[in-house]
């Protein structure tokens, strides 16, 4: 089920906020969260479908994980950083006794084998087929692994709730409601953000939604739909039939504006989710992590990471390059160290070679980025690059180029079909006469959401409002962003209802 589905939004949603707050579950928080558990494993099951036993049996076995690493290792929390007894030697607990590892290994093993088999397998065989072609031997006849919904963004969740328990950052949680409606909250079920069990595990225990809460979550949710259905779905269309072109029809015009397009409807797409999904949260009393900051204005790739899915940047720094030696390393080991992360997030998204490229291309200018920076030990710099990049213009312009490009391999659906789309980009081929030309494609409403794209990926509107709150009175803010908000909620409304082109990029991963 999806956020922007008219079942979600007129049926499944009201019908759970009546139920939520018709006992008033700010008092009766083992009410709400029994409400919730069962509503998610409802939602999951409407996409899900008999994968809704493969969550629940995954659910329980971390459970039980958690409780055994915990037992191993003492349910002692290691202290809060800057905290007195931090800085005591004895603060922070020793790496976990042989039978705490083992727990912990063999947990993070069954998550990564069921994660590899039914996303990864297809893959896996698909080469070795290939490569049986070239050596002419028989290839390999196994049925077609179908792929759970949101496995990947579950399988992070677990991971990081039973290593955590480990690192005595969190205690296991005893009770089976609270540890399924962690790992099953439906709001960020499907496409993250990736929230850690220590930072909501007070809140399923005890939250409260006051009025302003729940007013903030809505608003929240409104620009989220808006942002998805208003923008991501229309330049969605084009960038779709761009991409499909025969290469031979693909002029440099048609291939720079279906990136374009691709450019702006993965960032309004996925940020839009991430928007509805912090709002829902809000409304029934959880504070998620954001996981976009205007990641287009960054002027680096080290920023644009800083700011473009920071939970699961944030994951693979905690969970994957600090634990490889991170920045206390030699510089080779850290390059190598960033090629890892950055090959393992192309691979998280997709099990194709071009998701592979996509990180890889990625991780090569963090690594070029951190070489540049380094300075002569007689020439210190602060900035994060440096000669031309120095210059904000061009720091801004050269991460926008590295970022379309690697959105080429992220939208391709073959590796020829991305290596002759960049070509189209840089005028290196001659197109064939189409009657469907550039102008076909730019349509006034699709004008109209690139300028809304360009605007909302950048933090103009909030800068605005916040000048407005300096200037005018408190009252009159409100009721324009009241609404502003109203406006925008008839006219998604309105698009949910005209269209039925409803693509999600993150839906799949």
């Amino acid at each position: 089920m999806l956020f922007t589905e008219p079942t979600f939004l007129f049926l499944f949603l009201p019908v759970l906020l009546a139920l939520y707050f018709i006992k008033g579950s700010r008092e009766h928080a083992s009410y709400g969260n029994w409400l919730l558990l069962v509503a998610s494993v409802l939602f999951y099951a409407k996409g899900g479908g008999a994968f809704t036993w493969l969550m629940l049996g995954s659910i329980a076995f971390n459970y039980w994980m958690a409780i055994a690493v915990d037992r191993a290792r003492g349910s002692t929390l290691r202290p809060a950083q800057g905290s007195p007894r931090a800085e005591t030697p004895d603060a922070i607990p020793s790496q976990g006794g042989p039978a705490a590892r083992r727990w912990l290994a063999f947990a993070v093993t069954v998550n990564l084998v069921v994660l590899g088999i039914f996303k990864y397998a297809n893959f896996f065989v698909d080469n070795v087929n290939a490569l049986f072609g070239i050596l002419g031997s028989p290839r390999l006849e196994v049925p077609r692994v179908l792929l759970p919904i949101g496995i990947s963004f579950f399988t992070f969740h677990a991971i990081s709730y039973v290593v955590d328990v480990y690192r005595r950052d969190a205690t296991a949680q005893k009770s089976p409601v609270h540890a399924a409606l962690y790992l099953l909250l439906f709001p960020q079920l499907i496409a993250g953000p990736i929230i850690r069990y220590r930072d909501i595990a007070d809140q399923l225990a005890r939250r409260i939604v006051s009025v302003d809460d729940f007013a903030r979550g809505v608003r929240r949710f409104i620009i989220g739909l808006a942002k998805k259905v208003l923008i991501a779905n229309v330049v969605a269309g084009p960038a779709d039939k761009i991409f499909s072109l025969p290469f031979a029809e693909l002029s440099p015009a048609h291939a720079w504006l279906g990136i374009v397009c691709y450019t702006l409807q993965i960032y309004f797409d996925f940020s839009g989710y991430s928007d509805m999904a912090i709002g829902l949260g809000r409304m029934f009393g959880f504070r998620f992590p954001e996981n976009f900051r205007w990641p287009y204005i960054a002027d680096s790739v080290q920023e644009f990471w800083r700011r473009w899915h920071m939970s699961l940047s944030t994951w693979f720094r905690d969970y994957l390059y600090i634990p490889l030696g991170g920045n206390r390393v030699s510089p080779a080991r850290r390059y190598r160290n960033l090629i890892t992360v950055f090959f393992l997030c192309g691979l998280w998204h997709g099990a194709s070679w071009n998701f592979v490229i996509w990180g890889l291309w990625h991780g090569a200018f963090l690594v070029v980025e951190r070489v540049i920076a380094r300075p002569p030990s007689h020439q210190p710099t602060s900035s994060p690059t440096a000669g031309v990049l120095a210059w904000p213009v061009w720091g801004h312009v050269y991460t926008l180029s590295v970022v379309m490009v690697g959105w080429v391999f992220f939208r391709a659906e073959t590796l020829p079909g991305a290596l002759a789309f960049l070509k189209a980009m840089a005028g290196a081929t001659m197109a064939a006469p189409t009657p469907y030309t550039v102008w076909w494609y730019l349509t006034p409403e699709l004008w109209l959401a690139l300028i809304a794209g360009a605007i909302g990926s950048a933090p103009w509107v909030p800068a605005l409002a916040a000048r407005l709150e300096r200037v005018e009175r408190r009252w009159t803010v409100g009721l324009l962003s009241t609404a502003s908000s109203m406006a925008l909620l008839v006219a998604s409304i309105m698009s949910v209802s005209a269209r039925t082109y409803n693509p999600f990029i993150y839906f799949r991963f």
